[in-house]
């Protein structure tokens, strides 16, 4: 389908391959065989996502969310694409809001800016003002963007489709990621779902033992007036956080003030990854603003992130692995984060972890990158095949913008420092929970029951090994291999056997013959041996396994 759609795009797209050098992509259309693809460098592929379009922009910013499946190199590169593009005329604008409000634009706002203050691949953003005064900003679909974004779908999906013939694209799962960068691609489609993502993170954020929330700032929803095509939000003055001026009205130190913020913005994504399970997925520094109040305010939740609870409870060991420079312990987290069940050596990949962290041995904590270590566990998990969530390089690329925003920010940031305290409280809370009383009568319980239920086992244990009824079931992998082997030499052994009692009775006979009867019969049972022998000979050349 994808082949006889969008010719000239189809076109297109395979120019700007060829143009920028993918030899890859040249034989892979060309009908070449290449199971082992190379990547072009990260900056050939930032160029052509750039020259294939602000689609292709949005798909490379997804991209770079995903460390789990590209080296540090790649994610570095991608995440400094911006889909930046000419704004849409206001006349082409004002068309799709009056088509998105219910009642007419005169009546709903006293006054437009036509003059975006910012403009994207997707939307773009007006400060407008409400009937009431309130300042709100307006992010608004580009016209025909549903139509283009569907196109280029077909296309991704299509070249997905001639990756996967390959072992690597086999190896990888090719079109499971296409399949899951189009649905995220259609989902900035509808501003409703940011909507909801934004209220749910400004609630989370509303309560917090760790920090003020007063502090922090989410944009207030205005749902009546917020559609598919049109999000109207709550307007907040400020600059973005690494351009921002700290010195307020209120004559706060500016070294203290950046401390403090970086203070804050440490505990709130860590109570969103740790404890909410919901997390802003995209903190880059203009996302992260400093308000003219002084408050810090997150921008743009088009982009999120979960974790359940188990992974959640997985990923702090992990932390604390780190921390301790454990080998085995990351080795078994990660079997445990780990979405398939292909095998895997164990020692191998506890091996390639401690040639990973053996460079960390003479760190101090205070000098380690954690988001760089977690990136490089991604890497040695890829290299061993083990196929984690996806939500895992949201979580890899959420630490590390938020780790760059803080130490661009705050160069004196002590990350260890910063989290010693919430991952202590974080364990008490994961073993106690938030009812300690609940948790203690919980954990009672199950002991009663394991206490009542465990001779009433033995007990069964015993009488079936007594009685010879215990059977035990035992799946050893790797044995198809011996037990063909040991069936083919038992086969040629017996053929041996039986050329040898050929030979050994056309003898006897022969030696014995009085008639023309039994000279025939030796000479039939020689010539059976011979034939017999032959072939065996002949197959066991042929196999290869002559030593």
């Amino acid at each position: 389908m994808f082949l006889t759609q969008t010719v000239p795009r189809q076109r297109e797209i395979i120019e700007v391959f060829l143009r920028n050098g993918w030899d890859y992509m040249r034989r892979l259309l060309t009908g070449g065989k290449a199971d082992e693809p190379q990547l072009p460098t990260p900056a050939v592929l930032k160029n052509i996502l750039i020259d294939l379009g602000p689609v292709y922009v949005k798909l490379g910013q997804l991209m770079s969310t995903r460390p789990d499946l590209l080296s540090a190199a790649y994610i570095e590169e991608l995440s400094t694409l911006q889909d930046e593009v000419p704004p849409v005329p206001w006349a082409e604008i004002e068309i799709v809001i009056r088509k998105q409000l219910k009642r007419p634009l005169e009546e709903t706002f006293s006054r437009v800016n036509p003059v975006p203050v910012a403009a994207g691949s997707i939307a773009q953003i007006h400060r407008a003002t409400l009937m009431d005064g309130r300042e709100v900003a307006m992010k608004v679909q580009r016209p025909g963007i549903d139509t283009t974004i569907a196109q280029d779908i077909a296309l991704i999906q299509g070249i997905a489709d001639l990756v996967a013939r390959t072992d690597f694209g086999q190896n990888y799962e090719i079109k499971s990621i296409a399949e899951e960068f189009t649905k995220a691609l259609e989902a900035e489609l509808d501003f409703t779902r940011e909507a909801t993502f934004t209220d749910q993170l400004r609630r989370n954020l509303s309560r917090s033992r760790w920090f003020d929330p007063t502090q922090l700032v989410v944009a207030e929803i205005y749902w009546q007036l917020t559609t598919q095509k049109l999000l109207v939000m709550e307007w907040l003055d400020g600059m973005p956080i690494l351009s921002a001026s700290l010195i307020s009205n209120n004559g706060k130190d500016p070294v203290a003030e950046r401390k403090a913020v970086t203070t804050l913005l440490f505990r709130a994504f860590f109570q969103q990854l740790y404890v909410d399970g919901f997390f802003h997925a995209d903190p880059h520094p203009g996302n992260i603003f400093y308000l003219n109040d002084g408050r810090v305010a997150l921008l743009d939740c088009g982009m999120v992130g979960r974790l359940d609870p188990r992974t959640q409870q997985i990923l702090t060991e992990m932390l604390l692995a780190i921390v301790d420079l454990d080998a085995g312990r990351c080795a078994q987290l990660t079997l445990q984060l780990a979405d398939s069940a292909q095998p895997v050596i164990l020692s191998r990949l506890e091996n390639d972890y401690d040639r990973m962290l053996r460079k960390y041995h003479n760190v101090s904590l205070t000098e380690m990158n954690f988001s760089q270590v977690f990136y490089e566990i991604l890497q040695v998990a890829r290299n061993n095949k083990i196929r984690l969530p996806s939500n895992m390089g949201l979580y890899a690329k959420t630490i590390a913008n938020l780790e760059g925003v803080a130490q661009t920010f705050n160069p004196e940031v002590n990350l260890f420092d910063e989290i010693q305290p919430l991952i202590t409280d974080l364990f008490r809370r994961q073993l106690l929970g938030d009812n300690p009383v609940r948790s203690l009568l919980r954990t009672a319980l199950d002991i009663k029951s394991l206490s009542l239920q465990s001779p009433r086992q033995i007990e069964l244990l015993l009488d079936r090994v007594t009685s010879e009824t215990l059977r035990w079931n035992l799946s050893l992998h790797g044995l198809d291999g011996v037990r063909r082997t040991m069936d083919d030499a038992a086969n040629r052994l017996s053929f041996s056997i039986l050329v040898g009692s050929l030979i050994m009775g056309a003898a006897i006979i022969s030696t014995k013959a009085q008639t023309s009867q039994l000279s025939f019969l030796s000479s039939f049972l020689f010539a059976a041996a011979s034939l017999l022998g032959l072939w065996l000979i002949i197959s066991i050349l042929r196999s290869g396994r002559l030593r």
